[in-house]
């Protein structure tokens, strides 16, 4: 019996459901604090990131999947002793993590510790980089949670970008290797304290093996990513292609992950993985009776896009951040986000909020080129546009630029 080929609006659906980016906002109040936890637990961790041209990412991948919520409530989940349930580690980048994953950071700073990572060994090889770690660790120890800031450095500057003081680099390190969290963010700056007064009672910390831990993280890859190659399983999840292939294929002969044929955005038909759970949401899909309604902007950073050459697989689309590019070289702008319409990526634009104006200004507007602006589709972003602004405390939208130029002209009349 031959496999069937699943089309390409299936596992585009399937994807942008694992991801939470499926269903349309169904008009209940605000989100409370366990739906803004649950959205982050569905798709594994939320990078943070420094740009704010309007929201910074962390807060903007949460608007992507529940419309407009109270950021403070993110920050609690994060930094409030009382409802804390999200920590900040490293996964695919510097992201927010449910606690109940804290236990799976544990075999990286146990190995940041005894081998030294190279992240580290060149601040202990430096003179004086012991004593400096047990200064801050004592400094912590007996005055409570401190920043970089709070360490006066009177030497020179050394002209890195990350060219940090001696005593930020010892509470890296102490960081690293778990000895240290982030208590809070003032200013949007780091603030440390002992592990210990800050991570909960009840979080696990039973250290699981390497094997353990890499089989955990792709199972959980492949539950985000709905549909994906092995390699992409493994770029999710931060994990090598050798090490994701060998327990992909352990939990492939398991029955825990199933391959499937499905025809992508090139027209050819590829070999995908996806995760048993997952199965019957497929068939929905492929059957009409589940279909992505949601219209909303997508963070350049968000995890949508963590897998590479999904983009272009599964939405004929290239995602591009170019806010390091010198400005001669973008095509695009400085933070362009990507807008989601149902089961398509059909355009972006590029943001900047001024605050105190209370403007969010689009420098650029664009729509993909075999996209035309069709009366349904400005309506769906027109809505989206103004949960963004509300979401914003902005009051005006100015348009610089649209292509086509009728695209931002209808937007502004449905607005």
């Amino acid at each position: 019996m031959n496999e069937p080929i699943y089309p390409l609006q299936a596992v585009r659906t399937l994807a942008l459901y694992a991801q939470g980016l499926c269903a349309e906002p169904d008009g209940r109040p605000a989100p409370t604090m366990q739906e803004i936890q649950a959205a982050v637990e569905r798709i594994g961790c939320v990078q943070i990131d420094t740009l704010q041209m309007v929201q910074r990412s962390q807060y903007l991948v949460l608007w992507s999947r529940l419309g407009n919520y109270e950021t403070a409530d993110l920050d609690r989940l994060a930094y409030d002793s009382q409802h804390r349930s999200l920590f900040e580690g490293w996964q695919h980048a510097a992201c927010l993590i449910p606690l109940s994953e804290y236990r799976y950071q544990i075999p990286h700073m146990r190995r940041v510790l005894q081998d030294h990572a190279a992240s580290t060994r060149s601040f202990l090889a430096q003179p004086g980089g012991a004593e400096m770690i047990e200064v801050v660790r004592e400094r912590i120890r007996a005055n409570g949670a401190l920043r970089g800031a709070d360490f006066e450095y009177s030497g020179p500057k050394r002209g890195s970008w990350w060219d940090w003081k001696p005593a930020k680099e010892a509470l890296e390190y102490l960081y690293a290797t778990g000895e240290l969290m982030i208590a809070e963010r003032r200013n949007f700056q780091r603030v440390y304290d002992l592990t210990e007064r800050v991570l909960p009672e009840w979080v696990d910390q039973s250290e699981p093996t390497a094997e353990e831990r890499d089989r955990h993280w792709l199972e959980l890859g492949v539950r985000a990513l709905g549909a994906c190659t092995i390699a992409q399983a493994g770029a999710y999840s931060f994990r090598t292609l050798t090490a994701a292939r060998a327990i992909l294929n352990d939990l492939l002969q398991a029955g825990t992950v199933r391959t499937i044929q499905a025809r992508l955005a090139d027209g050819e038909t590829h070999e995908l993985i996806v995760h048993r759970e997952h199965l019957p949401i497929l068939e929905q899909a492929a059957q009409g009776d589940l279909s992505a309604n949601r219209t909303t902007f997508l963070s350049p950073f968000d995890s949508l896009f963590w897998a590479p050459r999904r983009d272009r697989q599964f939405w004929g689309f290239r995602q591009s951040l170019e806010a390091y590019l010198p400005a001669h070289k973008r095509q695009w702008g400085y933070f362009c986000l990507p807008i989601l319409y149902k089961d398509q990526l059909v355009g972006r634009f590029d943001p900047k909020l001024e605050r105190k104006q209370g403007v969010l200004r689009l420098k650029a507007l664009y729509l993909e080129a075999d996209v035309q602006p069709e009366e349904e589709l400005v309506k769906e972003v027109a809505g989206a546009m103004a949960d963004f602004i509300a979401f914003h405390n902005a009051r005006e939208l100015v348009i610089e630029k649209s292509q086509p130029q009728e695209f931002g002209q209808k937007l502004l009349a449905n607005l």
